[in-house]
């Protein structure tokens, strides 16, 4: 893969400094968070998380479940999109419910009872809380381009360069895990060789090790593990609709630790 396919460009063109570009690729290009800087969501999500993680009240993870919901439309994110990004969390919270209800602590109180089974509180709170806690990064990495993530982290968060360009071509790499994983197991169905899916993960490891090695090596090769000032191609500012993002986090935040309180 070339440097301008992975967003970076880097040569002559450029003064021999690297330059962070790169076409809109997000799954939600169009909707008004997909135009808000990365930082800014990156910081209302990191908020809205660390106050879900104090509270165990099932109202508390439905109402950011709600909150975010609701404020969907805003995110430019299609349902059958949140959908094919969402359903292995909705499995893992059910697989934690089950768990919860079966081997999980008897001190919590019942909720209700099915087919002679005890559904306590924490059972449902912890199935919620992982679907709350989950969902904010889901709906940000949906509205990021990772080009600009690395040009955020180095205008506003003052990233090193290095790290911003190796994010950059990390993020540009992970939709391709996939594909991969599904190319491998043909490949081993074709050759008739039977293999359980931890065999085919080390496979898509050892797959994966290879082309960032290959990648690592490209990009140094261009110059981008040279020290020294580095130019961004787009400059990015953080205005005051970025503000309303954080606001927002703000806002959900203090609501959590509220009701977490109320319902204490």
């Amino acid at each position: 893969m070339s440097a301008r396919e992975s967003g970076v460009v880097s040569g002559p063109e450029s003064g021999g400094e690297a330059v962070v570009s790169g076409p809109q690729r997000s799954a939600a290009a169009g909707g008004w968070l997909a135009r808000r800087d990365a930082t800014a969501k990156l910081l209302a999500a990191f908020l809205v998380t660390a106050a879900l993680m104090t509270s165990l009240e099932p109202v508390v993870a439905l109402t950011v479940i709600g909150a975010l919901l609701a404020a969907l439309p805003l995110t430019g994110i299609a349902p059958a999109v949140l959908w094919r990004r969402g359903w292995p969390l909705l499995a893992s919270a059910a697989g934690v419910f089950a768990f919860a209800v079966l081997f999980g602590e008897r001190h919590s109180p019942v909720l209700a009872h099915v087919a002679g089974l005890d559904i306590r509180r924490d059972a449902v709170g912890y199935a919620l809380r992982l679907l709350a806690v989950a969902l904010p990064g889901i709906v940000v990495f949906a509205t990021i381009d990772p080009t600009d993530l690395a040009d955020s982290l180095v205008a506003h968060l003052r990233v090193s360069p290095r790290f911003a360009i190796g994010a950059l071509a990390a993020l540009r790499l992970a939709p391709l895990l996939a594909e991969e994983y599904r190319l491998i197991r043909l490949a081993r169905r074709a050759r008739g060789t039977r293999a359980g899916p931890f065999s085919t993960l080390f496979g898509l490891l050892v797959a994966a090790i290879r082309r960032g090695i290959r990648l690592a090596t490209a990009m140094e090769a261009r110059g981008f593990d040279r020290a020294g000032p580095r130019t961004i191609a787009r400059e990015t500012r953080f205005g005051w609709p970025d503000g309303l993002v954080v606001v927002a986090g703000v806002a959900i935040a203090i609501t959590v630790i509220v009701l977490k309180f109320a319902y204490a």
